[in-house]
């Protein structure tokens, strides 16, 4: 008798535990519907918001995001949100093919806003959208492509340090900062920029349905505000995220105040567990150009 109501007891409580995980489980899905930013669920008919800020130096997080926003179904388009001064070229271009699968491979809408800063690589991102939104004031353009490399050599003849070099070839330590380039170098050099710039310039011809010469005109590094990229055609549209938000939802007849849902923000990590989120942030820009100098790097960015 005692082994029996021991595991009536039993029974009853994983019964309760369940039906309290079952009522919470439904209070969360209906809370964070209200809400319209649910991280996690399938409920009801979204636009998916993803932000591209900073310096764009990887693809992988951007990626990962949106790979995970294009098995959830409820997802019915995407608003991309930049203030970026460009970065990488790379990543850019990564960033830019993804953008153009969702909308050619799932036929599903893409709209950009770019906020202060959508310059360059920044730019590039944008051109994959269906629709490009920029405030009067914003900073875009800059259509181009930038390589810097640091030349310490006369700074190294002066404290009397020579580095010696032992290669397989002339040009295999082509922007060391131990040497000036050569004219060889700037020949090979100058070629690769010339070849990534004509990329660039083509991807904005094809997606703003313009003439190359057209985009010549304006593919000289010069930054625009966003009244005048409405002039030349590299926006379609005045307005900021909400408003790209509004304008994607009515196409997608998901009224004037539509769900929309982020993606979850990840961990601090050490630094930010110890600095502050904000703090940590700050310390981490201030150290980017350092990564920078590694090595030659191809750039769709601002130099400032």
């Amino acid at each position: 008798m005692k082994l029996v109501a021991r595991r009536s007891v039993i029974t009853a409580l994983v019964i309760g535990v369940i039906a309290v995980m079952a009522i919470s489980g439904i209070a969360l899905s209906v809370y964070y519907a209200v809400r319209g930013d649910d991280p996690v669920g399938r409920f009801g008919e979204r636009i998916a918001v993803l932000d591209v800020n900073g310096t764009i130096g990887d693809d992988r997080e951007f990626l990962k995001d949106l790979r995970a926003f294009r098995k959830d179904p409820s997802v019915k388009g995407y608003v991309i949100s930049i203030n970026s001064p460009g970065g990488v070229v790379a990543p850019s271009q990564s960033i830019y093919s993804e953008l153009n699968r969702v909308r050619t491979e799932d036929s599903i809408p893409v709209y950009a806003a770019i906020g202060a800063l959508g310059a360059s690589g920044g730019y590039y991102v944008a051109i994959a959208a269906d629709s490009i939104f920029a405030l009067p004031g914003s900073i875009t353009g800059s259509i181009g492509v930038i390589m810097e490399l640091p030349d310490a050599s006369g700074l190294m003849q002066k404290i009397g340090v020579n580095m010696q070099t032992v290669k397989s070839a002339e040009h295999k330590d082509i922007g060391s900062p131990f040497r000036t380039l050569g004219e060889g170098d700037r020949a090979i050099l100058q070629a690769l920029i010339t070849d990534v710039y004509n990329q660039f310039v083509a991807a904005v011809a094809t997606e703003r349905k313009l003439s190359v010469d057209s985009v010549r005109i304006l593919a000289d590094g010069r930054i625009v505000t966003g009244q005048q990229a409405l002039r030349s055609g590299l926006i379609d549209r005045l307005g900021n995220e909400p408003d790209a938000i509004r304008a994607l939802a009515r196409v997608l007849d998901l009224g004037d105040d539509p769900k929309i849902v982020r993606p979850a923000k990840g961990r601090q990590g050490l630094l930010g567990t110890l600095l502050g989120g904000s703090t940590a942030g700050a310390v981490a820009r201030a150290v980017e150009p350092l990564g920078q100098m590694a090595g030659p790097r191809l750039m769709y960015a601002t130099p400032w």
